[in-house]
């Protein structure tokens, strides 16, 4: 069984430049799945993958509170409970941290299962990401007003409500066409990012739940299924300056836009694995601290 969105996904592989990346990241990922540490320490890898994706997001949110290296053990902290959420009260900064900790934690557990019911999943996942930020009435529900203030000095003004929510109801589709694998999973998984991102469905935090998303997409759908690249890395090189210049291109509409944001994507889960790499050289050393 078919549908158009699948079909015009599926075109976007041909797209000049797209194929040849995608088939350097798969390989990539390969390279990472066959690591020595992962044959029996796979989930301290995953851990450490969340902790180090935590980061890399917060900081393409500004809420890094300080250099990446800094970084890492408060959010270590935070992700395993020796650091309460409310640690330090209404600071802002510490508040989209808190937001971008728990919604990549989230990822940990979703399955192939909550994947087909992606309104669900995308409800849960804005829930971990702004609980707290936003009124009740608006945690974890599309918005229901035209306007959000999210990225409109690098993506314009966000959609209308209308074809905000007809740009969520194509990823609720899309996500839940993952487990049937009809789609390669890396040009899916761009997309909908992109188009959250960019469609800004929800009042706040709508990069975070894509990023989140996208953590999710690339191992349930089978490129990284160890969850140990850290996607989030791939995007935060050179501080998120090719990422938001490809969401802009994305958003300006039209193919090549597409094709760019699909290579940079591409180029990003290269990046993943590479920094995945990383985290199992060291879980294999054992320089990762106890959790």
């Amino acid at each position: 069984m078919t549908s158009p969105p699948l079909d015009a996904l599926r075109a976007l592989a041909d797209l000049p430049g797209v194929q040849e990346a995608v088939d350097e990241a798969r390989d990539a990922c390969t390279r990472l799945r066959w690591h020595q540490a992962l044959r029996r320490r796979t989930p301290e890898a995953a851990a450490e993958s969340r902790v180090r994706g935590a980061t890399a997001s917060a900081l393409l949110e500004g809420a890094e509170p300080a250099g990446s290296e800094a970084s890492l053990p408060l959010v270590r902290d935070l992700m395993r409970g020796a650091v309460p959420w409310q640690a330090r009260g209404q600071d802002p900064v510490w508040q989209v941290l808190s937001g971008v900790v728990r919604a990549t934690a989230a990822t940990e557990h979703v399955g192939a299962t909550h994947l087909r019911a992606p309104a669900q999943l995308l409800a849960a996942l804005h829930t971990a990401a702004t609980a707290g930020l936003l009124p009740e009435d608006q945690v974890g529900r599309p918005r229901s007003s035209d306007g959000c203030p999210e990225a409109v000095e690098v993506l314009g003004a966000a959609p209308a409500v209308e074809e905000s929510l007809q740009r969520l109801r194509l990823v609720h589709e899309l996500v839940a066409a993952v487990p049937g694998g009809r789609v390669p999973v890396l040009v899916l998984s761009a997309v909908v990012h992109a188009e959250i991102a960019v469609g800004r469905p929800f009042v706040a935090g709508n990069a975070v739940v894509a990023r989140a998303l996208d953590r999710v997409l690339v191992r349930v759908g089978g490129l990284d299924p160890t969850g140990v690249a850290v996607p989030e890395a791939g995007h935060a090189d050179r501080a998120g300056t090719d990422y938001r210049g490809a969401l802009a291109a994305y958003a300006e509409g039209g193919p090549e836009g597409v094709r760019l944001w699909l290579i940079h994507c591409a180029h990003a889960v290269g990046r993943a694995a590479e920094e995945g790499a990383r985290v199992a050289d060291a879980v294999l050393a054992g320089k990762l601290p106890q959790r």
